[in-house]
C-alpha cells in the first residue's frame, strides 16, 4: 500500500503541475484581453474555459494511468456546454485541452496519439461524476478553486486528493500565484500578479502530502522552458509553532457570502487574536497554514450550505501532515466518507497550526456561539 500510494502521489503531483501550467496560460490570456473580455460571464469567460479544460485534461491523464474505471469526482458538469450558444466555449475548451495534453511530456506524463475531439472532451468532463462513498478509492478534483482570485490575478488553487475507503489519504494543492519565498503571501494578496514575472520572482508552488507520513512538501512551479525532474527542488514545510493567539495570523474567505465574518471576528477577538485577518481566495488558506505563514483558518458557512469534499480534502491532508489539525467546530474530524458532501459538520470548520491553539479557538467558538444565540 505504501508503494502504491507513493506512485499515486508522484502521478498526482505531476498532474497538478500540468494543470497549473494550463491555468496560467489561460489566465495570462484573460489578463492580456481587453476589459470587455474580463467582464464576460460563465458561458464565454476564460475562467470557465479553465475550469472545464483542467477537469478534462486531468480526467484523461488519470484514466490513462489508472484505468478507465477509475472513480473520479470533480466540481464541474457539462450543463453549460449543452446550451446551443456555447459552441464557442466548447471550441475554446477543446483547444485548451489539446494544447495542455500536447505539452504533458514536459511533466513526465503521456500525450494522446492524436488530438481529442469535442465529444471526447465532453465525455471526459461528464465522466467525473462518481458519488464517492465509504468503500473503494475515489480521486477528488477541484479544477479551479477561487474563481474571483483567478480572474483578478489573486490567489486560486488546483486541488487533487484521494479518498480510500472513506479516508483522505493523499492531497496535492497547486497554488500558481503563491510566492515560493517565505512571508510573501501577505504582500501579494492585495495586488495582481505581474505579467512581467520572471523565474527569479519564484511565484507559484505545489504542496503535497500522503496520510501518515508526517511530512508535507513544497515544489516550485515549472516555467515554460523547464522539464519536470523528481523531486523538483522539493523542500519540507511545517506549521508555525506559535501558540499565543495574540501573535497568531488567521485567514478567512474574501467574500462575505462564503463565511460568517462577523461571527469569526467575535471569536478571534474573544480569544485574543490581535492581527487583521488575511483574506484569501481558495484553498490557499490551507497552504498558508501548512507553510507556517498563518496559524488559524475558520469557515462558518451560511445556514443550509453543505460543504463539498473537493473544497477541503486535499488541504486537510497537507495541513495535518505538516503538523496542523483540522476539525469541525465541535472538534471532530471531517467526514469524507458520505459522498460529495462533508456530512455532519458541527457549525463550521476550524484549521489550526497546533493543538494548543486549536483548543483555545474551539473553546472560544463554543462561548461565542452560545452568546450569539441567546
Amino acid at each position: 500500500d505504501k508503494e502504491k500510494h507513493e506512485q499515486e502521489l508522484n502521478l498526482a503531483v505531476r498532474v497538478i503541475h500540468m494543470a497549473c501550467s494550463l491555468c496560467e496560460n489561460l489566465r495570462n490570456q484573460l489578463i492580456c484581453a481587453n476589459s470587455e473580455m474580463v467582464e464576460l460571464k460563465d458561458d464565454n469567460s476564460l475562467v470557465t474555459v479553465a475550469d472545464l479544460s483542467v477537469q478534462a485534461a486531468v480526467s484523461w491523464m488519470l484514466r490513462k494511468f489508472l484505468g478507465q474505471n477509475t472513480s473520479l469526482i470533480a466540481e464541474e458538469d457539462i450543463q453549460v456546454l449543452s446550451k446551443p450558444e456555447s459552441s464557442l466555449l466548447l471550441e475554446k475548451v477543446v483547444k485548451a485541452v489539446n494544447c495542455c495534453l500536447a505539452d504533458s511530456t514536459r511533466f513526465g506524463l503521456l500525450s494522446p496519439e492524436k488530438e481529442l475531439d469535442a465529444s471526447q472532451v465532453i465525455d471526459l468532463i461528464s465522466g467525473c461524476d462518481s458519488m464517492g462513498g465509504p468503500v473503494g478509492q475515489h480521486w477528488i478534483l477541484d479544477p479551479v478553486d477561487g474563481t474571483l482570485g483567478f480572474v483578478h490575478g489573486g490567489q486560486y488553487a488546483v486541488a487533487l486528493s484521494v479518498i480510500d475507503d472513506g479516508e483522505a489519504v493523499l492531497g496535492v494543492l497547486g497554488c500558481p500565484n503563491y510566492p515560493v519565498k517565505e512571508d510573501g503571501l501577505r504582500n501579494i494578496c492585495s495586488r495582481k500578479k505581474s505579467l512581467t514575472s520572471t523565474a527569479s520572482d519564484e511565484v507559484g508552488c505545489v504542496l503535497y502530502a500522503s496520510r501518515g507520513s508526517g511530512k508535507a512538501w513544497m515544489q516550485p512551479l515549472l516555467h515554460s522552458d523547464e522539464n519536470f525532474e523528481w523531486p523538483n527542488a522539493a523542500k519540507l514545510v511545517q506549521v508555525s509553532s506559535i501558540e499565543d493567539p495574540a501573535l497568531a495570523t488567521f485567514c478567512e474567505p474574501v467574500q462575505r457570502t462564503h463565511s460568517n465574518q462577523s461571527f469569526v471576528a467575535g471569536v478571534v477577538n474573544s480569544v485574543g487574536v490581535r492581527k487583521q485577518p488575511l483574506r484569501i481566495y481558495s484553498m490557499v488558506k490551507y497552504a498558508a497554514i501548512a507553510r507556517g505563514e498563518a496559524e488559524v483558518y475558520m469557515r462558518f458557512a451560511r445556514s443550509g450550505y453543505k460543504e463539498k469534499i473537493w473544497d477541503h480534502a486535499a488541504g486537510v491532508v497537507v495541513v495535518q501532515e505538516a503538523g496542523g489539525i483540522v476539525t469541525d467546530a465541535g472538534g471532530r474530524p471531517l467526514d469524507f466518507s458520505k459522498g460529495i458532501y462533508v456530512e455532519g459538520v458541527d457549525r463550521g470548520i476550524v484549521a489550526c497550526s497546533g493543538r494548543t491553539l486549536h483548543s483555545k479557538i474551539i473553546g472560544a467558538v463554543d462561548a461565542s456561539w452560545e452568546s450569539s444565540h441567546l
